[in-house]
């Protein structure tokens, strides 16, 4: 079977190629750049210059694939996020149309249900009915809980013995490992679904302060959760280069989080990762 794969440069899209090359499955990785091509070619993939953004140059990409891996990139620095994201999404939706692919996964988010009150994740339902509605594509939406990889940009406090938090620290919620997102994307589309759906993937739910005991076993020093104010979300991320739309962005998916409204759709298919958080943090901690 042929494959198309997005995202190669990114955790999830590498392990989706990576998984379906070990398969022996003929693959074609879309890049921006030349030079990050080079090295899946020497995998033994093809190599499609393609922007996400290019409609054209991705259908071209998606022409005769049995069907293909997406997600729309974390762009930073996007001075309007949302309308990156549905430039983006539009683009996806026409290539697929015009190339008439038969299936698609796509890395959506957990909420992605909602139209409103989710932060970036409202993109992600734009996305959703888009694909849903302009395409004759059998879509299998990857509903991911909190990525794990999130947490590790807490653990630069450890030698104080604390890890901060905006969220509470006994608040549980849906996480998952990348890595996890990628080998499911690979056995979802190689399982050759017939219809749409979406899939609710992450858990068993995860707090901060099961992170902190967590971080405490690995290192046998105690640690503690320090929680953050709300307000102090956007002026944190803009201070490491998020743009000011982003940061708010995030700032109101925390606060979704939080408050509850963030949660998985009922009803739908679920699936639990098989990483734990414990064994994703020792793979940080003990490198």
């Amino acid at each position: 079977m042929s494959f198309v794969v997005a995202g190669v440069s990114g955790n999830t899209g590498k392990v989706v190629a990576e998984l379906l090359l070990a398969q022996k499955h003929a693959v074609k990785v879309v890049v921006r750049d030349a030079a990050k091509g080079e090295p899946w070619k020497a995998k033994g993939a093809d190599v499609a210059l393609a922007d996400l953004g290019d409609a054209d140059a991705l259908g071209r990409a998606l022409q005769g694939a049995e069907g293909a891996y997406f997600l729309v990139p974390p762009n930073m620095a996007a001075p309007n996020f949302r309308a990156y994201q549905d430039r983006l999404s539009t683009a996806i939706a026409t290539a697929a149309r015009t190339s008439r692919l038969p299936r698609a996964v796509f890395l959506s988010s957990i909420g992605a249900h909602l139209a409103a009150g989710n932060g970036p994740i409202a993109g992600l339902h734009v996305a959703e009915e888009l694909f849903r509605r302009e395409t004759p594509t059998a879509w299998t939406f990857v509903r991911a809980g909190y990525f794990m990889e999130n947490v590790a940009s807490s653990l630069a406090t450890l030698p104080q013995g604390f890890i901060p938090s905006f969220f509470p620290a006994s608040l549980a919620i849906d996480m998952i490992a990348t890595a996890d997102i990628g080998r499911l994307a690979a056995s979802l589309l190689v399982e050759k679904a017939k219809g749409t759906e979406a899939i609710q993937f992450g858990g068993p739910p995860v707090s901060m302060n099961d992170v902190a005991a967590a971080i405490g076993r690995i290192t046998g020093s105690a640690v503690r959760v320090q929680e953050a104010p709300l307000d102090a979300v956007v002026p944190t991320f803009t201070g490491f280069g998020m743009s000011k739309d982003l940061a708010e962005l995030y700032r109101e998916m925390i606060e979704g989080f939080t408050e509850g409204r963030i949660t998985a759709e009922a009803g739908q298919r679920r699936v639990t990762g098989t990483t734990s958080i414990e064994a994703f943090l020792r793979g940080l901690l003990t490198k």
